[in-house]
């Protein structure tokens, strides 16, 4: 086979949306359960905890758009894409691991420690952009078709809920038993199988690649940062995204401090939410079929917001996990539109400019997107200097309170202004749906 055909071959949706599973395992794990060990466990200050997300932020605000403008002036006999997915996933599994197999000396100093989390927080987080840069333009580019979009989206969504209740909800249950360094080996190493193999096989399909037109770095943040459809999206997503992964980190504190229960409880209700968002994924999509997909994206966005209010008040186990099943339909509506949207704009810049640029506009979302390290910064130093929670050893006079405020209080703001800026966002089409 030629490489010219080997390119020509269609790419099939399980194959591309089975990477996901690759895709979340590790950053989930690295996301979710960073404050937890890094603060808890090891004991470093949660002000200095606070500054690392904060100091990430900026880095990933440079460093998106420049994988995105790599990516798609990239000319290779294997596609754009694929190289920068072959090279960057090793990477990113190496430094992964090391994330979390900090060496006993750095554990004994807390300025070595907090050095040597912010240097692999950096590293992890930038191998993880460049990797979703190309991972999320091959989308748009090898799906075109509504119906495509949506099929895929759904096996990709689906596989990324799956590796959330591994890398998120049995991770608790997991490292009590064995630790989270090689928790983090064992990760690594089955989500670089998964990636590896559905990279080798993911075909672009775009072969003239010398007759297109190369996209150039500032006219194409310049067209996608003057149209406001980008900035009520990628606001709505920060948010969203914010108050998704406070779920994560707060939910141990919240968990432990607030209901006095161990790590299987973090468990039950991680997976409670992502269970239910597995199945609220199969009817959202069907509902989506008969109702407008910006219908289905607002509702998720009111849900969540909504949940997080009676969360504050619960004092036993069964009403917080009542309370997690609602918020899982929430995320389960939220996951189905998100990339559908994102790629509407994609769709929307092609038809107005004529240059294909998927990786750039899909990196500068990218970029909104994680914008969500100030917000979360924000939570945690908020908490820390309004309760006096420091670290595991030092959690202050009120650590029940000051876990509510984190998991209930910031999350529930966040999905209120998410869900106010997603009714300013419109395309043409939806008169037209409505």
């Amino acid at each position: 086979m030629t490489p010219q055909n080997a390119l020509t071959k269609k790419t099939s949706p399980f194959r591309y949306g089975f990477a996901m599973f690759g895709t979340s395992i590790p950053i989930n794990m690295f996301k979710s359960f960073a404050a937890i060990y890094y603060v808890d466990t090891l004991g470093l200050d949660m002000q200095k905890y606070a500054l690392i997300p904060l100091i990430y932020a900026f880095v990933d605000a440079i460093d998106n758009p420049v994988y995105g403008f790599l990516s798609d002036n990239t000319r290779t006999k294997w596609g754009r894409r694929r190289p920068w997915l072959l090279i960057g996933t090793p990477l990113l599994i190496l430094f992964f691991i090391l994330f979390y197999n900090v060496p006993g000396f750095i554990q004994s100093d807390k300025g070595m420690l907090f050095i040597y989390m912010l240097l692999m927080y950096i590293l992890t987080g930038t191998l993880d952009s460049l990797v979703n840069a190309n991972y999320g333009s091959l989308f748009i580019e090898l799906f075109k078709k509504d119906e495509d979009r949506a099929k895929t989206n759904g096996i990709r969504q689906i596989c990324q809920l799956f590796a959330m209740a591994i890398s998120i909800a049995l991770t608790p249950m997991i490292t009590e038993k064995i630790g989270y360094q090689l928790t983090a080996v064992i990760y690594g190493v089955l989500a670089l199988f998964v990636m590896m193999y559905c990279f080798w096989g993911c075909r672009e399909t775009e072969t003239n690649y010398e007759e297109m037109e190369k996209p150039k770095l500032i006219p194409s943040i310049v067209a996608l940062i003057t149209n406001p459809r980008f900035w009520i999206y990628g606001l709505a997503g920060a948010f969203y995204s914010a108050a998704f992964s406070l779920i994560s980190q707060a939910l141990p504190f919240y968990v432990k401090y607030t209901l006095g229960l161990g790590g299987s409880t973090t468990t039950i209700m991680l997976g409670i939410v992502l269970g239910v968002a597995v199945i609220g994924i199969l009817i959202w999509s069907k509902l989506a079929k008969k109702m407008p997909i910006m219908t289905v994206w607002r509702i998720g966005f009111i849900i969540m917001a909504i949940s997080f209010i009676p969360l504050f008040f619960v004092k036993t186990l069964p009403f917080a996990i009542a309370i997690a099943a609602v918020i899982g339909i929430g995320v389960a509506a939220c996951l189905t539109t998100m990339d559908c949207i994102g790629a509407k704009i994609v769709d929307d810049d092609y038809r107005k400019h004529g240059v294909k640029r998927e990786g750039i506009i899909n990196s500068l979302m990218g970029v909104m997107n994680r914008l969500n390290g100030l917000y979360i910064s924000l939570a945690f130093f908020v908490t820390s200097e309004l309760f006096g929670f420091n670290n595991g050893d030092d959690p202050g006079e009120n650590p029940a309170l000051a876990a509510k405020v984190l998991l209930c209080v910031f999350p529930a703001v966040a999905m209120i202004i998410a869900s106010v800026v997603t009714f300013l966002l419109k395309f043409p089409e939806d008169k037209k749906d409505e």
